[in-house]
């Protein structure tokens, strides 16, 4: 085919979809030990925000057991994987939608409610995923400015206009770490039209303190057009698994049913996440360890004179000081490469003056605060 031809075919594509920016994951240990020539062995990944424990014991032997039919179909239904998320969270089976991780349910919703001419608002700075599911269907984004980095809900739900069918909220949001309280989201969703869906992201609710914890699950009965996306890729560890879920009511994921792949969740994953959902030990020794490095880093970056974001997910966004004017976000993420160590960027959420830095082990927080305070000379 000429090249010519090759554009003109390209050019089939709606214009929405040719300008979709690509989502960019972070930097694996494979590539920076390639790029650098660095022993993989001492590299420090703290960037995705994975849980630095690994999986669940009880995930691992799920996982061994399932080997043996992985030439078998993955259960389409999740029937077993529904059953205990039912008895954990008290709702019937056609109240959950299973997904290749939690991304693909906030797909699933952007399939089910958007196509050009409608709408979707959701906040600055919140989790890339949103925009994205927006535009490959066409839709119109309406991007709310933050506050104080996290969610004005007053300001979301004044931007609703008649075509918007969707409010995506992502509570702790990533990548600021910030928490709307429960009682602000209450008064947000009943301020919402019915008509509106609202995904209620609570990716990292596993992580958040006791006082500030709360069964948001209760909500479904009085608002139907709530969706609650949870996801197995953090506190669970099982984030190279792929396995999330939706909590709605029947009639919305009848919806997403219709548009879901028969088998988007595998055998492997399936089994591990509900093992991994009743694994409580390995849960709580996970939120332990995550509280004690967030206080680590953030003594750290105190030591160091840097401000950040307080978080109640397991990161943390810091910020850099601009010189002469230019921001060194991007500058302090290269030189940390060059010391074995990975964190994320952020400019693309319009934070150049940040980088995210997910928790890890106290010697692998230990060993990027070490590394910071070389690169910036302190």
């Amino acid at each position: 085919m000429a090249p010519n031809e090759l554009r003109e075919l390209c050019e089939q594509a709606p214009e929405y979809v040719r300008s979709i920016a690509p989502y960019q994951p972070g930097k694996p240990i494979s590539e920076l030990a390639r790029e650098f020539g660095l022993d993989p062995a001492r590299i420090v990944k703290l960037a995705s925000n994975e849980n630095p424990l690994g999986m669940s014991p009880a995930a691992k032997g799920a996982l061994e057991a399932e080997i043996a039919d992985l030439a078998r179909y993955p259960d389409g239904g999740a029937f077993d994987l529904k059953a205990a998320l039912c008895r954990r969270y008290r709702v019937a089976q056609e109240n959950i939608v299973v997904g290749n991780g939690s991304n693909d349910v906030l797909e699933l919703a952007a399939a089910a409610f958007l196509a050009p001419g409608r709408a979707a608002v959701y906040s600055q700075h919140a989790f890339a995923v949103y925009p994205l599911a927006t535009q490959a269907r066409g839709a119109r984004g309406i991007v709310v400015p933050a506050r104080q980095f996290g969610h004005d809900l007053d300001a979301m739900a004044a931007a609703i206009t008649p075509d918007t069918r969707i409010v995506f909220i992502a509570n702790p949001n990533n990548p600021t770490g910030t928490f709307a309280p429960h009682a602000e989201v209450r008064r947000f969703l009943a301020k919402v039209p019915r008509t509106v869906l609202v995904v209620l992201d609570e990716a990292y609710n596993e992580y958040l303190p006791e006082a500030l914890r709360f069964d948001s699950v209760q909500w479904l009965e009085e608002f139907p057009n709530l969706v609650i996306v949870r996801t197995f890729s953090k506190v669970y560890g099982l984030a190279g698994l792929r396995v999330g879920f939706g909590l709605m009511h029947a009639a919305v994921s009848d919806l997403l049913n219709r548009v879901r792949q028969p088998f988007n969740v595998n055998n492997l994953a399936l089994a591990a996440a509900a093992a991994a959902l009743d694994d409580h030990a390995f849960i709580q020794k996970s939120y332990n360890l995550n509280r004690d490095g967030l206080k680590q880093l953030e003594a750290g970056a105190r030591k160091l004179g840097l401000a950040f974001i307080p978080s109640a997910g397991n990161f943390i966004t810091v910020e850099f000081a601009r010189v002469q004017g230019k921001p060194q976000g991007g500058v302090i993420f290269e030189k940390l490469l060059r010391e074995g160590v990975i964190v994320r960027p952020v400019a693309g959420y319009e934070l150049p003056d940040h980088l995210r830095i997910t928790v890890g082990t106290p010697a692998e927080n230990e060993r990027f605060l070490s590394a910071l305070a070389k690169v910036l000379g302190a």
